[in-house]
């Protein structure tokens, strides 16, 4: 998953209360392309449609029961202002305005749309006001089913693991909702609101992580004599609760347990920090022009979102074609610079900006990364590790010896091609005249190889887009997902309540036509108030024990996000080919969380899969791009629905490994960095976390990286995603993804019934079984055979060079 587009999985899977806790705790899956663990809750990143102007609100209804709000009055919500005093009266002896207050603030909170039973969340609805008296009353209710169930635990399903997927789930849901307004409608007003709750949420998830009764409880399960007799999917749960406990601090005593506590807290408000200062940073850079010559080269489609983004700041009269224009750090905009800018000048100023994001003043996260190391640190000496990496690889398929292993052998096999990369580079632009042609750097790259891949396949992805118009790309996509795994997947448009105009909303059904699933797309940047990346996020997961009826599983409900260029004018939104990965990318996330079969709720979907497993479904997703009859059906002329011409596939096919060793480097340059910080960086020692880029970067990078780099300023995955220790895991699930599709291409991919019954085969593999299972089991079921990196090699065309390595 590359870092522009997936930023991401958002939330992720829902490992179990305690994994939960970790999960919400991470909330934000999802950078690049990706996706996440349920209470680490970190989406999964990656990288107009109509819908109906007038949408049904969310129906007001008690939340829990008929006697929620009851409950809520009686135990009354503690709010900065009041006391202990205060709080001990009895209703005899209130005031008549104290009783006026009292009957306000409850039904203020009876009509709290995050306190409403809904089967879809009140997107629409939600407003900053409701964060506050809403999570604190949320908290109160979870705190005392929290005593209760200590209370009354046994070690028994019914006893111990159902009461606790309520009250984990619960918060799942209404913090999902939240924490995901934040990410596509962020506002000052909303962002105060969080910052001033996350503290409480963060306390109860630690409360809730650290429980005694409920960790010796999961232990007693494990040493009686029935556990045998667990279903697999139950061993899982049981295992993972227990080692999350543990990382969660409930060993701990005392100074100990109050010490990592406050870490806890420090490292959310530090996250949360980050990816502020990141999104606020990318807002503030706007370069505006008004000489069409300085963006000479930039296609019509980037002009067309210049004068947009001018329009929408002020410039009621831009257009594309007389300007004025404005540029921004934003991914449609500053990739179209890079790649396509004539104006040497303007690259290197839009470059630097970029670079730089996030590094200075105000906004410089330089101090917040080096107190997040310090504190990763310090929480791993507590539970006795030796560095963070050991506790990130403690819920991992991987160890940080293994990980190390498989970054080397694919730097080994990328290194030699990356340099060829720019040998060539160099020649072709010295062919073409360049003045820079011996100096080329950052800013010329992405430039010159855009013009390299035009003249050697004879593609130019601008004059691509019209094929691949959004509308039939998704529908190329259902397509697919019909034929691989036997689903339906039609619009809902206005079943369900959504936070902007263009969010589509879409059912998936069975082969008998029963709904299994919904999921939300919203597929467009808006740069004001919504962050970058691509990601996929669970809105709520399938469950037996959260059943509306009793019989059937409640249906898994997901969300996919993009930051594609949206329409311009009349015409729709005409994607590059790398959005089309994109999207495939994140619906592979989706796909994983809405066709599970699995019915224990802390282990469905997404929920319970190893962090290092969970980009399989994903980046299996893409290589469909590249099949011929799937390409084609979705690669229609927007306007005369010409298809897309023969040779123009063969080409794309051929150009599929243009540049492959540069683009692995990369990919392993943010992965060995992210290991070397969280194993080897020493806080407050004689090296600085820029000096440990630079050293990773001479053994990563053919071009060495600008002095005044800060790229790890803005690098959302490890400092405010879930991916800490953790990006390697795209190059392990690639692994894994790449070996997957090569059973497809043993099949045989023109065999239209040997791929039916091996995408049937993969369906209740991979996609069904979820955490429920280890993933190398669950691999070995659906391929035969523990994985091999020779298909990624082979796909990547560095096979050859790997072998003689």
């Amino acid at each position: 998953m590359k870092l522009v587009r997936h930023f991401h999985v958002r939330r992720r899977a829902l490992l179990g209360a305690l994994l939960i806790v970790n999960t919400l705790m991470a909330t934000r899956i999802g950078l690049s392309r990706s996706l996440h663990p349920l209470l680490k809750r970190t989406p999964f990143r990656r990288r107009s449609f109509s819908i109906p102007r007038h949408l049904p609100k969310t129906h007001i209804c008690p939340l829990w029961s008929s006697s929620f709000s009851f409950c809520l009055h009686k135990s009354t919500i503690t709010t900065p202002s009041s006391s202990p005093s205060s709080r001990s009266h009895s209703c005899s002896s209130l005031s008549a305005s104290s009783m006026v207050t009292a009957a306000a603030l409850d039904e203020s909170l009876h009509s709290n749309p995050l306190l409403q039973d809904f089967d879809f969340p009140p997107f629409d609805a939600v407003e900053a006001s409701h964060v506050r008296p809403g999570i604190r009353a949320l908290l109160k209710k979870l705190e005392d089913d929290l005593e209760e169930l200590e209370r009354t635990v046994e070690p028994s399903w019914p006893k111990l693991v159902e009461p606790l997927e309520k009250i984990v789930d619960r918060l799942s849901v209404v913090w999902g909702v939240v924490s995901h307004l934040k990410s596509v409608k962020d506002s000052s007003e909303l962002r105060a609101a969080i910052e001033e709750v996350q503290p409480e949420k963060v306390k109860f998830l630690l409360r809730l992580g650290q429980s005694k009764p409920l960790y010796n409880a999961f232990k007693a399960i494990q040493e009686s004599p029935d556990w045998p007799t667990l279903s697999e999917a139950r061993k899982r749960i049981v295992e993972s609760q227990i080692k999350e406990a543990v990382l969660n601090g409930v060993s701990l005593e005392d100074d100990k347990r109050d010490n990592f506590n406050k870490i806890q807290q420090e490292l959310e408000r530090l996250s949360q920090k980050f990816e502020e200062n990141v999104l606020d940073a990318t807002k503030k850079f706007e370069k505006l022009i008004t000489d069409k010559k300085e963006i000479e080269g930039l296609p019509a489609t980037a002009l067309g979102l210049a004068a947009q983004t001018a329009v929408s700041k002020g410039h009621e009269n831009a257009t594309a074609e007389n300007g004025p224009w404005i540029i921004t750090l934003d991914a449609p905009s500053f990739l179209s610079v890079m790649q396509h800018a004539r104006n040497r000048s303007l690259r290197e100023e839009v470059y630097r900006a970029y670079v730089t994001r996030a590094s200075s003043g105000d906004l410089d996260n330089t101090s917040i990364i080096e107190e997040i190391l310090k504190l990763r640190l310090e929480k791993a000496k507590l539970l006795d590790y030796d560095n963070y990496a050991e506790v990130s690889m403690a819920t991992k398929t991987a160890t940080v010896e293994k990980a190390e292993e498989l970054l080397e052998k694919l730097r080994s096999a990328s290194w030699s091609p990356a340099v060829q990369d720019l040998e060539d580079l160099t020649n072709f632009s010295k062919k073409q005249g360049a003045s820079e042609a011996d100096d080329l750097t950052h800013w010329d790259v992405s430039f010159w190889s855009e013009r390299l891949r035009e003249s050697k396949y004879d593609i130019n992805e601008e004059e691509l887009r019209p094929y691949f118009s959004l509308p039939k790309v998704m529908n190329g996509l259902f397509d697919l997902a019909k034929t691989l795994f036997g689903i339906e997947i039609e619009s809902a448009d206005g079943l369900a309540p959504v936070w902007n105009k263009d969010v589509r909303f879409y059912r998936v059904k069975d082969s008998s036509g029963s709904p299994i699933a919904y999921f939300y797309f919203d597929p467009y940047a808006r740069p004001s108030e919504k962050r970058g990346g691509a990601w996929m996020d669970e809105v709520v997961a399938r469950s037996r024990v959260l059943s509306r009826n009793g019989t059937s599983a409640r249906l898994p409900v997901a969300h996919m996000v993009c930051n594609q260029t949206p329409p311009v004018g009349d015409k729709p939104s005409l994607m590059t080919f790398r959005e089309v990965e994109t999207v495939f990318h994140e619906f592979g996330h989706a796909l994983q969380h809405m066709l599970t079969k699995q019915d224990e709720g802390l282990v469905a979907g997404i929920r319970g899969i190893e962090w290092d497993a969970v980009e399989l479904p994903s980046q299996f997703m893409e290589n469909w791009c590249y099949h011929r009859d799937t390409l084609m059906s979705l690669a229609k002329h927007y306007e005369t629905g010409e298809s897309l011409p023969e040779d123009v596939y063969l080409k794309l096919l051929a150009a599929r490994t243009f540049r492959a060793g540069s683009l692995s480097l990369r990919q392993i340059k943010f992965a060995s960095v992210d290991l070397e910080l969280h194993t080897k960086y020493v806080p407050g020692g004689s090296e600085s976390i820029y000096d440990i880029d630079r050293k990773v970067s001479e053994r990563t990078q053919v071009i060495t990286p600008l002095p005044e780099d800060r790229f790890l300023c803005g690098f959302s995955h490890i400092f405010a995603g879930g991916y800490a220790a953790g990006y390697y895991s795209y190059k392990w699930a690639e692994v894994l993804s790449a070996d997957a599709f090569s059973a497809f291409e043993d099949a045989g991919l023109d065999d239209s019934q040997a791929i039916k019954e091996t995408g049937n085969k993969f369906r209740e593999t991979i996609l069904a079984l979820g955490g429920g299972k280890a993933p190398l089991e669950v691999f070995v079921a659906f391929r035969g055979r523990e994985p091999s990196p020779e298909a990624l090699l082979r796909h990547n065309g560095l096979l050859q060079v790997a072998g003689s390595a």
